[in-house]
This record gives C-alpha cells, structure tokens and sequence, in this order.
C-alpha cells in the first residue's frame, strides 16, 4: 500500500500539474499563438511530477529548452524545413544538451518545432525562454508552497545549477 505522504506528493504534482496546463492554454488562446507551437506540456509533466530527477532542475528545464530552440532554430535558417532537417536537428539538440549538461529530453520537441513550422528566430523569447523561464518559477512556487505544506516534501530545486 501507498504511503499516505506519498499519495499527497502525486495529487499534490498532478494539480499543479493541471494549473500549469490550464496556465499555458489560456495563455495560448489570449495571444492567440498556436498551443502546439508551444513546446511545454511534457516538462510540465516532468518537473511537477518528478521534480527530484536531473532533468527537472532548473538548469536542464531552462537551460535544454534554450539550446533546443536555438540548435532547431539555426538548422532550420541554415537548411530549410523538411523532416529530414527535423531530424537533423533533434540529433544535434541532443548532442548539445548533453555537451552543455542541460539534457531535458522533453525540451528534444523544440527543434522539430521550430523546424517543421519553419519558425522565425522570435520562437527562441517567445514563448521559449520566457515559457521555460515561467514554468521554472511557477515549480518552485508550487514546489516551495502549496506541494511542501501539504506532502511535507523536499523543497524544489534540488539545485539550481
């Protein structure tokens, strides 16, 4: 059987889980830019649900967001869109998030992103960094807040860099 703390830690994610979802919807339909274009509901998952692994902490979170985009961004103003160019550059994204260790495999759908909808270089601040950047500080008002007073939980991030 489940720990009783344990349970509280998994409602306690997947709320917080389900505000930054709502968060990131809502904010899609007032600037009205695509919600597929926005590259977050996987790290959401990730950090809210597992905020103890490595690719939750804010350094993978943000910093493999920003290399992502910018590897997909570069590859695309370099050669094109296509499927192989997205390809290409979700290897080289992986490579690079490995080299900068900032491996946030949910951050691996940015570069198709910005590739297969031949993305101008703007996608890189929005809503990339300033969307990494946003979830960043909503886990750790949540984590710190709301997901600590009620499972009793570590307080998030493990580290910052």
């Amino acid at each position: 059987m489940i720990e009783r703390r344990t349970i509280i830690a998994i409602v306690a994610g997947a709320v917080g889980g389900a505000l930054a979802i709502a968060a990131m919807e809502a904010l899609s339909v007032f600037t009205q830019f695509p919600l597929m274009a926005i590259p977050f509901a996987t790290s959401i998952v990730l950090v809210m649900g597992s905020p103890e692994a490595d690719p939750a902490q804010p350094r993978a979170l943000v910093g493999g967001h920003l290399i992502s985009t910018l590897v997909g961004l570069a590859v695309v103003h370099a050669l094109g869109p296509g499927h192989w160019t997205a390809a290409l550059a979700v290897g080289l994204s992986m490579i690079a998030m490995h080299l900068t260790r900032t491996f946030h495999p949910p951050a691996g759908i940015d570069p198709l992103v910005a590739v297969v909808n031949d993305m101008p270089w703007s996608f890189f601040v929005a809503p990339v960094a300033i969307g990494a950047l946003a979830l960043a500080a909503f886990a750790f008002a949540w984590h710190n807040g709301i997901a600590r007073k009620a499972a009793g939980g570590p307080k998030w991030p493990a580290r910052w860099w």
